[in-house]
């Protein structure tokens, strides 16, 4: 009687414990329309609706794990992360074990951008300073930066970069193709930011811990499926 009583709690317990959710990592620095970062939270953008769709297709419940772009590597390494999303390979200052790619979902376009669309482009700029994401890599501009032909004027996220650039704190600045249109859609077309050039492109997709509490296969599939089904592409137009 003792052992079956035992066992009864044992079987409650269990049916008690919350699921395991899929932890997604949001980084600080993110901005609309990439992700809305409220008192803490993710509550919307592109990654929201991805990582709800995601979730959805493998049956958890998300979890919005917030943290500084700096800690994100720690937080693989130590497994406390499950799906890192918009990352590539050539983004990665070190190799990160234990967690397997998905296929590309975004293809990112930085931009070299200004005020004044007569400005001059990238080659002929000496000295001069340009408005950047903080923490962010731009590998084509890596040696201009070393040289000192241009400077770097970081911002916390891409939205201040813009208003930054906006106000004339800097002449130039770095954008994603996305965040510079959400930016101008409000804007009087006077007043709208103008795109100079294209300073490079990347193919983006998620990071997914390979561990046997995870259904890694079941994500990645997932992953694919909202891509094939042109749900990736529905969820960009909502922020055109």
């Amino acid at each position: 009687m003792r052992a079956l009583l035992v066992l009864l709690l044992l079987v409650t317990a269990l049916a008690d414990a919350e699921p395991r959710p899929l932890r997604f990592s949001v980084i600080e620095g993110w901005a609309m329309p990439l992700a809305r970062i409220e008192e803490g939270r993710l509550t919307g953008g592109i990654l929201f609706e991805l990582f709800n769709a995601t979730a959805q297709q493998v049956g958890m419940r998300p979890d919005f794990r917030l943290m500084p772009r700096a800690r994100i590597e720690q937080a693989q390494s130590s497994h406390s992360i499950d799906v890192r999303c918009y990352i590539s390979p050539t983004w990665l200052e070190h190799d990160v074990r234990g967690y397997r790619w998905s296929l590309p979902l975004f293809s990112q376009r930085d931009l070299l951008v200004a005020r004044n669309g007569s400005l001059a482009g990238l080659q002929n700029l000496n000295r001069e300073s340009i408005g950047t994401v903080l923490g962010y890599q731009y590998p084509p501009l890596q040696a201009l930066f070393a040289s000192g032909r241009i400077q770097r004027d970081d911002a916390r996220n891409q939205e201040l970069v813009l208003k930054k650039l906006e106000i004339g704190r800097y002449r130039y600045a770095l954008s994603s193709e996305v965040a510079l249109a959400w930016f101008n859609r409000n804007q009087p077309a006077s007043q709208r930011l103008h795109v100079l050039e294209q300073v490079d492109q990347t193919d983006l997709g998620c990071m997914v811990l390979d561990d046997p509490q995870v259904p890694t296969q079941a994500i990645l599939d997932a992953l694919s499926a909202l891509k094939r089904s042109g749900e990736v592409e529905r969820i960009l137009a909502h922020y055109r």
